[in-house]
């Protein structure tokens, strides 16, 4: 049984720019696969069971290795005595989702960008006839051959796991104001210190949920997991409710009232707290529990009052799983991530507020801007030991829509 709370949502756009990135494509290859840096697509993939996490970079600058502020052949930063030169590569990286059942989209998008083609050209340097992208999760292995077949790729594939982690710790180290807090229906931002970062538990939401306790850099292991996540939301919400994809089943569990399909601590006590144990009447007791002492089909019940409810039941059971594995590691800073939470708010007040419960305030729940990505972004990193450069020493500018302060709105009593 968990205490509940109220909580609006946020619209999260997509495809625009969320990070800034100046790194330069200096250093030489270190694996036999790549001749060359510019084979290698500035473009990384986190291919889940649900959902494709993509991540491009988009130069700002030219790349031909010219100075174009004299006009002048002159090259930039290069190393001389038949070595090769290097330029400093501005520009930004772009996030972009599509449904994994609808994988033709994707391949579509990456055609439109052009990302499957080498990033600009280096004379003398042979190239490969395939480019090299980097991808991760299962379906780096499942669609490998499609890849290949209709764009010329060969997928890099990178371990599911470490991508995660180093998506993660990238971003709580190089940009500011990543994670925040929901509390009392409040987001506040955390400035999170790089030298007291581990250890922490991350919860990674994606068709499924796994736990992970990081105690450094490239020092994780994964502790736990639950079969019950995003896929489950969206599998079970399609069948209740027939909506199409999982943001218009988001979109409909914000209108919707829960207390109309779970049993709470109320209706067993009659209205009242079962003050003893610390439960007040609106602890939810048995989620979805109401309809079985009532003489209803599915059809007499509103599809957004059972979005709310699974969304709620799905949530609750993550922060409850997620503090007993910190409780028992002795952990006390969570995040949570992945494509599940996308900023709505329902459901990081849901998670919040189970994290708050059980541990008696002595855990922190906390949220990542770049949630759903923190895969494909450490695929991306990936790139680095392939001569990308560094993207942690170099400036970084946030423009993130995911920054956009929460909408307050009335949501009305729910439990």
């Amino acid at each position: 049984m968990e205490e509940s709370a109220v909580a609006q949502s946020e619209h999260q756009d997509e495809g625009e720019a969320l990070l800034g990135v100046n790194f330069d494509t200096s250093g030489s290859d270190s694996s036999p696969i790549f001749s060359s840096v510019d084979n290698i697509s500035p473009c990384a993939l986190d291919i889940g069971g649900s959902l494709i996490k993509l991540v491009y970079f988009a130069k700002q600058h030219d790349c031909s290795g010219t100075d174009t502020n004299n006009g002048s052949a002159e090259k930039k930063d290069g190393v001389q005595n038949g070595r090769n030169s290097y330029r400093d590569l501005s520009g930004r990286l772009h996030f972009e989702k599509f449904e994994t059942s609808k994988i033709n989209e994707c391949l579509d998008f990456i055609l439109s960008k052009q990302l499957c083609r080498r990033s600009c050209a280096q004379p003398g340097l042979l190239v490969n006839n395939n480019t090299i992208m980097k991808a991760t999760g299962g379906g780096a292995f499942k669609f490998a051959d499609l890849f290949k077949e209709k764009l010329g790729v060969i997928l890099d594939k990178q371990d599911e796991m470490s991508c995660l982690v180093t998506g993660v710790n990238f971003l709580l180290k190089a940009v500011p104001s990543e994670a925040f807090t929901y509390i009392n229906g409040k987001k506040q931002f955390v400035q999170i210190d790089p030298t007291n970062l581990f250890p922490y538990l991350l919860v990674n939401i994606g068709s499924g949920v796994s736990l992970i306790k990081v105690d450094g850099d490239g020092k994780f292991e994964r502790v736990s997991g639950t079969n019950v996540g995003g896929g489950t939301f969206w599998g079970l919400g399609k069948l209740l409710t027939k909506c199409k994809s999982f943001d218009e089943l988001l979109e409909l569990s914000q209108q919707g009232n829960n207390r109309v399909i779970d049993m709470l601590v109320g209706d067993i006590y009659g209205g009242m707290d079962y003050a003893k144990i610390g439960l007040s009447a609106t602890a939810i007791a048995s989620s979805f529990g109401k309809p079985v002492s009532e003489n209803k089909e599915l059809e007499d019940y509103r599809p957004e009052d059972l979005a709310r409810s699974l969304l709620r039941l799905i949530s609750n059971n993550i922060g409850q799983i997620a503090y007993l594995n910190a409780l028992l590691f002795g952990i006390k800073r969570i995040f949570f991530g992945g494509f599940f939470i996308r900023g709505h708010e329902y459901t990081v007040d849901t998670i919040s507020v189970a994290v708050q419960f059980w541990s008696k305030g002595e855990a922190q729940a906390l949220f990542l801007r770049h949630e759903g990505y923190l895969g494909a972004l450490g695929a991306f990193k990936s790139y680095e030991k392939h001569g990308l450069g560094d993207l942690m020493a170099h400036h970084i500018v946030e423009e993130s829509p995911f920054a956009l302060p929460l909408v307050e709105q009335d949501s009305g009593s729910s439990a």
